[in-house]
């Protein structure tokens, strides 16, 4: 059967505006719905999900969009939302959304033309497109770990990033390490700022100098790792100690340290963040940062239902706690 997107084709018009032309006829205007039943008529369209979603008002499908499902984080955050979203009789529409902006569109949309009741954004973008924006005001939308950036009114569900920073600094702090290197993950998120400027508070406080050059990296990948100790490495003092913004990052750096011939911590300590499962299992265990992803998960779905469900909620930002894992991949500083 021909798809709502061919049809919003055909007319030239969003697939938000094709569901409202059929749902509210009254709402568009006439030369748009004469464009819009053109276009249905010449791409021979039969919306049966229509009739059911005007009777019920709801499709009990939530959409999840996910920046990359190979990110074991990610997967737990997952693990959450399909238990709680069972629990409260939705089904979950994942996306995978490989950070396309194209991808993100195509599958907010479903919440536009009412195949999905709300959406979860596991990624800091905002997924409507230019043309829906105006549309997707009301629509019931919660982030997960990330904030909508340039939309500060939607609700998330995040960790104390800045406070989890402080932490991971006075912890390689103490074993006396004063040259730090960061591989960061996406440079243009409320995440990486506030972890980053957590990093940096400490350092003032202790009178440590940090140096730009030293921070390196920009996505959450293993290859971004291993990219970001080569350069790391290449300069005349390397950093005795690494701040990795997940555990895939740590990964690759542990990798490309052990391949320079060098030891993890002996001659360079290394951090993660997430504590993924395999993290406890890497050559050495990981220390990291513990992130509740399984409740961030549950959470999200809770406060996307009140919002389904037109119920008021009591706060827009919810702030779960995190733990330090310390293990075996951070240690004293080598004396020269």
């Amino acid at each position: 059967m021909t798809n709502i997107k061919k049809v919003s084709q055909l007319a030239g018009v969003s697939t938000a505006t094709v569901s409202r032309t059929l749902k509210s006829p009254d709402l568009v205007t006439p030369q748009t719905r004469e464009k819009v039943m053109k276009a249905v008529k010449q791409a021979g369209y039969r919306p049966n999900w229509l009739a059911t979603s005007v009777k019920t008002g709801k499709s009990n499908s939530i959409v999840v969009l996910v920046p990359n499902l190979v990110n074991p984080f990610f997967m737990r955050i997952i693990e959450g939302i399909e238990q709680a979203a069972q629990e409260k009789g939705f089904s979950v529409l994942l996306g995978d959304t490989q950070g396309k902006a194209e991808r993100e569109h195509e599958y907010a949309s479903m919440v536009l033309t009412n195949r999905a009741d709300g959406l979860i954004q596991l990624d800091h973008s905002f997924p409507f497109s230019d043309n829906d924006a105006d549309l997707a005001a009301s629509i019931p939308m919660v982030s997960v770990c990330e904030r909508i950036a340039g939309h500060p009114d939607y609700p998330f569900i995040e960790l104390d990033n800045y406070a989890a920073g402080r932490a991971l600094t006075h912890h390689l702090i103490g074993y006396g390490h004063k040259r730090f290197g960061v591989i960061a993950g996406q440079i243009a998120s409320q995440i990486h700022h506030d972890r980053l400027s957590g990093i940096k508070s400490v350092l003032t406080e202790e009178g440590i100098s940090f140096d730009e050059d030293m921070l390196v990296g920009g996505s959450y990948r293993i290859e971004t790792g291993i990219e970001g100790i080569q350069q790391l490495l290449a300069h005349k003092q390397p950093p005795t100690a690494v701040f990795c913004f997940n555990d895939d990052i740590a990964l690759g750096a542990i990798h490309e340290i052990k391949r320079h011939g060098l030891r993890v911590p002996q001659d360079i300590s290394v951090t993660g963040f997430d504590n993924v499962r395999t993290s406890a299992y890497m050559d050495p265990p990981l220390t990291t940062v513990d992130q509740p992803a399984y409740d961030m998960g549950r959470r999200a779905v809770e406060v996307l239902s009140r919002m389904i469900n037109r119920q008021p909620l009591t706060r827009t930002r919810e702030i779960l706690p995190f733990s330090l894992i310390e293990r075996h991949s951070t240690g004293p500083v080598h004396q020269d």
